[in-house]
């Protein structure tokens, strides 16, 4: 009777487990509210994002929602584990965090440290976990320990919403149009870290793959997960293709998720990202 909770950060869709819950993140467009995820699809938000000049805003759950899905599921006679979105870009931690308290030892948080397709891995790992039988405490150890081993790594297609999020300036975004820059991202300690800057996607693509490489390699006995943002997820399939060396002895099929509104609001369609477990210390 142990269940996992995550937020929709995680960008888990189509969830089919009776044992995971999903508690969606709003997102508002002028005076527009959605759940992201229920009422707002992935694909209808990037059609939003498009249309729209000023950015959408997004609110993390809120402590109750959080306590309303603990208590449900400890009468029910269950335990929990919740798994949130990196403290360090959301509150969303710390609302689980009080939505929890009360519930004694039968509630607990983790912090993935990580967003998007990586909190979806630790997720992922959560419920294998679970699958094999493990109990409860033994499988937060087990999260807080690995989750230090999650490398979420991403190449970005424009600079434009990082631009109107304020992140860079006009100058900077402007004359990274005009040289084709593809920023390379990742999720270090929590946070957002650049790697490096391609001129082109051949160029990002290899500089991506490039630093899967450095990080030791992809554990492939654990959640290994490849996200998209947009309304086409043709890069991803592109970028499959051209480096199908990394897995194609490895294993039989990828897992692929699109990217939503909470992180796809700051990087814009376009972008690309693996998510995996680290084979290296």
């Amino acid at each position: 009777m142990i269940r996992i909770i995550t937020d929709s950060a995680s960008d888990i869709v189509d969830n089919r487990r009776e044992d995971l819950t999903v508690l969606p993140v709003s997102i508002t467009f002028g005076s527009e509210e959605f759940r992201d995820g229920i009422t707002l699809t992935h694909e209808a938000f990037y059609e939003k994002l498009i249309e729209c000049d000023a950015l959408p805003v997004t609110s993390q759950v809120a402590p109750f929602a959080f306590e309303e899905a603990f208590r449900e599921a400890v009468e029910a006679g269950g335990q929990v584990i919740a798994i949130t979105l990196s403290s360090k870009l959301s509150g969303t931690y710390q609302s689980a965090c009080i939505g929890a308290e009360g519930f004694g030892g039968k509630v607990r948080v983790v912090d993935s440290e990580n967003a998007s397709i990586g909190q979806h891995a630790l997720v992922e790992y959560a419920l294998r976990l679970k699958d094999a039988g493990l109990g409860f405490e033994e499988i937060v150890e087990r999260l807080e320990a690995d989750k230090k081993r999650i490398r979420l790594i991403a190449l970005l297609d424009t600079l434009e919403y990082l631009k109107k999020g304020g992140r860079i300036s006009k100058a900077a975004a402007m004359a990274g149009s005009l040289l084709s820059i593809k920023p390379v991202i990742a999720i270090q300690c929590g946070e957002v870290a650049i790697l490096g800057k391609a001129r082109g996607s051949k160029q990002g693509n290899n500089l991506l793959a490039e630093q899967i490489r450095q990080t030791g390699g992809i554990d492939f006995e654990k959640p290994f997960v490849l996200g998209y943002t947009g309304l086409s997820d043709a890069m991803l399939q592109k970028y499959i293709k051209d480096h199908e060396s990394f897995w194609k002895s490895s294993v039989d099929g990828l897992e692929t998720s699109s990217v939503g509104g909470t992180i796809g609001t700051h990087i814009g369609p376009g972008a690309i990202g693996v998510a995996f477990f680290s084979a290296g210390d």
